[in-house]
């Protein structure tokens, strides 16, 4: 581990914490493929029962990819590999067989939205908003099995206003939605309820609960088995996605042109 990802164990419980609270918890690279080692370690060992993942301070959860992540990218090939390597780490994350906890405080957008997406079970503190806002900012798009996971947790149509409108879903609303299972007051009040939680999956029957997801999985990844790399190609090879970029690393307006 680094210091922008820390990890210890609470007895049989292990604690997550994405640790760049100055960027609102903007993921690197090495963050990701951190949290997907930790998975990975924990299907092998298993001397943890559960897992939470969580941010560092009360303003974000994960504020999507550190978006000096893209600067060296060429056209669309790139964001075919990005969204390759992606899936892979999401998936590892999926796989784990001790069910997994997202505790979310404050933002939680882009990619930190999308590694909440495949935890087991949500829950919030009431400053949370979650959302891909890439149809105001970077002009990107997601992976098919990201699409199929979003769709299958809150319905297409919440899909197409959330990333149409660029809309953050606030706690009441995704708790409405089904996207988190609790709301509660504060980020103190999350941390208690996530070990609480933890602590109770983690004394039920564990290859139950290993069924039951695995089995969820595999449902949900027939929705998924479709390719849009011509899509995704199209995406990520356009000058609005360069625009984009751009325009967010010059705290600007992007002007779209549709090319």
């Amino acid at each position: 581990m680094n210091a922008d990802l820390l990890y210890e164990r609470r007895g049989d419980i292990g604690w997550v914490t994405f640790n760049r609270p100055q960027a609102r918890n903007a993921l690197t690279f090495a963050m990701y493929e951190g949290l997907a080692a930790i998975c990975a370690e924990a299907n092998k060992t298993r001397d943890v029962k559960a897992l939470v993942i969580t941010g560092a301070g009360d303003k974000a959860f994960a504020a999507g990819t550190d978006i000096a992540q893209f600067k060296a990218f060429q056209g669309g090939e790139d964001g075919i590999g990005y969204e390759r390597k992606m899936d892979h780490m999401l998936e590892t994350i999926e796989r784990c067989a001790v069910p997994t906890i997202a505790a979310i405080a404050g933002f939680c957008t882009g990619g930190g939205a999308a590694i909440a997406a495949v935890c087991d079970l949500r829950i919030a503190a009431a400053n949370a908003q979650f959302g891909f806002p890439i149809s105001r900012t970077l002009g990107n798009c997601l992976s098919m099995s990201n699409y199929a996971r979003l769709a299958a947790l809150i319905g297409p149509q919440r899909v197409k206003e959330m990333i149409f409108l660029a809309r953050l879903m606030d706690a009441p609303a995704a708790l409405a939605a089904g996207l988190v299972s609790e709301v509660v007051p504060d980020a103190a009040a999350l941390q208690a309820r996530a070990a609480e939680v933890a602590r109770t999956v983690a004394g039920h029957a564990p290859l139950t609960l290993q069924v039951t997801k695995e089995a969820l999985r595999r449902l949900q990844a027939r929705i998924a088995d479709e390719s849009i790399d011509d899509l995704i190609r199209l995406a990520y090879g356009s000058a609005d996605f360069r625009e984009g970029m751009a325009a967010f690393l010059e705290k600007r307006p992007p002007k779209w042109t549709g090319a």
